[in-house]
């Protein structure tokens, strides 16, 4: 083993999308689409959406909340790995993007697998029982990651994962002068996550980097 761990380029990234399961039709379909109607292009990329259904799968997980829709894309990915009674109940605070991704959900494969609800995720989350979900992803606004974390170690059932996107701050983490606005918040839940009592966590270098955590 290496004393020094290898450096991650831009080249590896690409190399690892190639050798990724690849997203199918609808999924690009549905990224087009999303596109053209304004959404912005934030969603998890296809090798993101993979890894999360080889931990929902690992996890054996049935009920998954999301915050943050969007255009749909992670929810029905997440869907997809869960057996025929799992549920992913996601939030979604801006109508425009919850009327899309309802529109999308209900012309995929996993219709009856999906709930949106329209609302601000920290009011949501706080109406969810204790212990009821095995998982939790959270891809929404950044300033509330500190917020959405805590309600999520409620929620979650021991061992229940838990995956977070844009570690990386948009690319922007180790900047000197960022110029995205969330890069302030995004450096501080980094440095909150590994003081959480009961997380072990770890963040994996794929797209914005994800935080995965599990439960303990």
């Amino acid at each position: 083993m290496s004393e020094e761990p290898s450096v991650v380029t831009e080249a590896h990234f690409r190399y690892l999308a190639q050798r990724t399961t690849q997203e199918d039709a609808f999924l690009r379909d549905l990224r087009v689409s999303a596109a053209k109607a304004g959404i912005p292009a934030i969603s998890i990329d296809p090798a993101q959406a993979a890894f999360l259904q080889v931990l929902l799968r690992g996890a054996k997980a049935r009920h998954v909340i999301e915050v943050g829709t969007l255009a749909g894309y992670s929810a029905i990915a997440m869907a997809r790995a869960l057996p025929p009674e799992g549920r992913v109940l996601t939030i979604e605070v801006d109508p425009k993007h919850a009327a899309f991704a309802k529109e999308w959900i209900a012309k995929s494969d996993v219709a009856g697998r999906i709930a949106v609800h329209l609302g601000a995720g920290k009011d949501v989350l706080k109406t969810i029982p204790d212990r009821s979900a095995d998982a939790c992803f959270l891809d929404a606004d950044k300033g509330s990651y500190r917020a959405y974390l805590d309600e999520c170690m409620r929620i979650l059932r021991p061992h229940g994962l838990i995956v977070v996107d844009n570690a990386f701050a948009f690319g922007q983490l180790l900047d000197e002068h960022p110029t995205d606005r969330d890069v302030p918040h995004i450096r501080a839940f980094n440095d909150y996550v590994p003081t959480v009592q009961g997380l072990q966590s770890v963040i994996v270098p794929l797209g914005d980097g994800l935080w995965v955590g599990v439960k303990t």
